[in-house]
């Protein structure tokens, strides 16, 4: 399958590529494991004229930060591709770190583990970039990384964006009545409150996270304590279901044309 697909063909919409000999070692890691519950294989589903994998690593290989793009997969065919598209494959995901209720953490645990053991590579720094979520811009990836290189202090940072709804305003059942399911300071009724007047919130959107490999060797955590915001203002997509896919689809194709 992986000669059906030829190198190339992502456009960074202007974005130039910097090499430097002295930059840091930056990781992109791309979890791509075979099993997908809403749409089946969907890590290869053709869309835009692509794999839905191509799409997160040739935004990879753009960044004029990561130095490295890894796919970790379980599977041979998206290994196959993956490779084809200019990703390295070197190792492949074991079975117990691919099932429907794996955590990340198990996943970059393993990648970074087997980094350092089998081949002594370590890195300052790892993207995680997941092929469901492929709109993405390389300079808002590039962005995030920058953001990170200018905090050492931070553990990771996060892509969030403004909820459609916000958790003040729910409730839940408790004695058969319902009740706040989160109380503000001096406020008797938050969930009846105009939303202007309740705390700002954000929800994690999966555009990009960077996180350090300490956080996750030393702390078993993907985030750790000091988590940096990186708030996304464009529309942010997560193929769950193929009734998305014409969407995600007109949005790659603009992406591309640099609209």
């Amino acid at each position: 399958m992986a000669a059906e697909w030829p190198l190339g063909g992502w456009q960074n919409n202007g974005y130039s590529v910097m090499i430097e000999s002295s930059r840091p070692e930056i990781l992109a890691l791309i979890p791509a494991r075979r099993g997908s519950k809403g749409i089946p294989r969907k890590n290869l589903v053709v869309v835009a004229g692509k794999p839905l994998i191509a799409f997160s690593i040739q935004q990879a290989l753009v960044s004029r930060y990561i130095t490295r793009t890894i796919v970790s997969t379980d599977d041979a065919e998206i290994a196959q591709v993956a490779r084809c598209f200019g990703a390295e494959v070197p190792f492949m995901r074991p079975a117990e770190f691919a099932q429907d209720f794996s955590p990340d953490i198990d996943v970059f645990r393993h990648a970074l583990q087997w980094l350092r053991d089998q081949q002594g590579y370590t890195c300052e720094l790892v993207v995680h970039l997941r092929p469901t979520g492929p709109v993405r811009r390389v300079g808002v990836i590039d962005d995030a990384i920058q953001k990170m290189l200018n905090h050492p202090e931070a553990d990771s940072l996060r892509s969030v964006s403004w909820p459609i709804q916000t958790p003040y305003k729910m409730l839940r059942i408790a004695g058969g009545y319902l009740q706040p399911l989160l109380a503000v300071e001096g406020m008797v009724e938050p969930h009846c409150m105009p939303r202007q007047r309740l705390p700002e919130v954000y929800l994690g959107n999966g555009y990009v996270d960077v996180v350090r490999p300490r956080v996750i060797l030393e702390l078993g955590m993907m985030c750790g304590y000091k988590i940096l915001p990186f708030i996304i203002r464009e529309p942010v997509f997560d193929i769950d279901n193929e009734d998305i896919l014409p969407q995600v689809e007109q949005a790659l194709l603009k992406l591309e044309q640099g609209l």
